[in-house]
């Protein structure tokens, strides 16, 4: 990982995870007008989404510290991120206010994006054999 960045961009990224997750989970309502327009609301459905957001926080909270979690966990969130990209690129013009969806398809885009950075940057790369090497020190 880019070593300086791995550890406070997961700190951050976890702490908003849980907090997202938490707004989601105390009100739903509020949630789906302001950020998730998209159908119907279904404050079970939301509350169901919310589960994932405050897993995957306290996964990377724990991440921050414990280094043999990180690989996974981003080569996870990375996919996770672009098939959530995908689907909202898929309803993209399904939100009132229109501009909605575009700016939510950016924001995952943005994330998803950090996500691969910090895992493309990996301390320990692969060798043909696709065994773990550490770099030189």
């Amino acid at each position: 990982m880019h070593r300086l960045a791995l550890r406070p961009l997961l700190a951050v990224l976890g702490a908003y995870h849980l907090l997202l997750g938490a707004a989601m989970v105390a009100a739903p309502r509020t949630f789906f007008d302001d950020v998730a327009t998209y159908g119907a609301f279904n404050d079970h459905y939301i509350r169901d989404v919310a589960s994932f957001h405050l897993a995957l926080g306290v996964v990377m909270l724990v991440a921050v510290a414990k280094t043999s979690w990180q690989v996974p966990l981003l080569a996870f969130a990375t996919l996770q991120y672009g098939l959530h990209l995908l689907n909202h690129l898929w309803d993209v013009g399904d939100t009132d206010p229109g501009w909605l969806g575009p700016a939510n398809a950016a924001a995952l885009a943005l994330i998803g994006a950090l996500l691969f950075w910090l895992l493309r940057g990996g301390p320990e790369r692969e060798d043909g054999d696709g065994d773990a090497v550490s770099p030189p020190r």
